[in-house]
């Protein structure tokens, strides 16, 4: 992966198309990863957000229409300010106190349909980013994520850090936050190999 910065396409961003997603589904459901918060997943949003020193950071597991934090750092733990309406569960319900959030909503699924760390130190500099719904609904300003990339070769999710201001992550961010994506993806393919996390 290298720093490959966006370039402003003078448009929104579309919600890329995702053709990995069937199989990402399925390979989520064998781990039993996606539909439930655990505290390994928080510890490891709360490290995020600690290394980053920003006040959000999220591991982020995504299906056909929505993601889902499994884990997640807010200033005030509730993930409240953070999260957008959440997106249809079917049963009008709010799963896991808001932890879904629409498809449509934020980038990480750019990152896990492009496969590559996504460094975006002010969004509003990227027209194609900046019509994003979380720029104006929560204030997203810089967001720097990475794929979770398993050994089977799907792209399972991301983690990412998100700021309310604008960050210059550079290349020790990119280089940090693709670091941590592979720590943890080693601690998913261990607790697959051992039963446990």
């Amino acid at each position: 992966m290298s720093y490959d910065p966006p370039r402003p396409a003078g448009r929104l961003l579309l919600t890329p198309e995702d053709k990995d997603a069937p199989a990402r589904v399925r390979r989520l459901r064998r781990l039993g990863l996606g539909e439930h918060a655990e505290p390994a997943f928080d510890a490891f949003a709360n490290r995020l957000a600690e290394v980053a020193a920003v006040p959000y950071a999220m591991v982020n597991f995504i299906d056909e229409n929505r993601q889902f934090f499994a884990g997640l750092h807010t200033p005030d733990g509730s993930g409240a300010s953070i999260l957008p309406p959440a997106a249809d569960t079917g049963d009008g319900t709010v799963p896991e106190g808001g932890r879904y959030m629409a498809r449509d909503y934020g980038f990480c699924p750019y990152v896990v349909v492009r496969r590559r760390a996504l460094v975006l130190e002010d969004v509003c500099d990227y027209p194609r980013f900046a019509g994003n719904p979380v720029v104006d609904e929560i204030g997203v300003r810089s967001y720097l994520g990475a794929p979770l990339i398993d050994h089977t070769g799907i792209a399972l999710g991301t983690i990412c850090v998100v700021d309310v201001e604008p960050r210059p992550w550079g290349k020790a961010g990119l280089e940090t936050i693709k670091t941590l994506a592979a720590e943890l993806v080693e601690r998913i393919e261990r607790r697959e190999a051992s039963g446990g996390f």
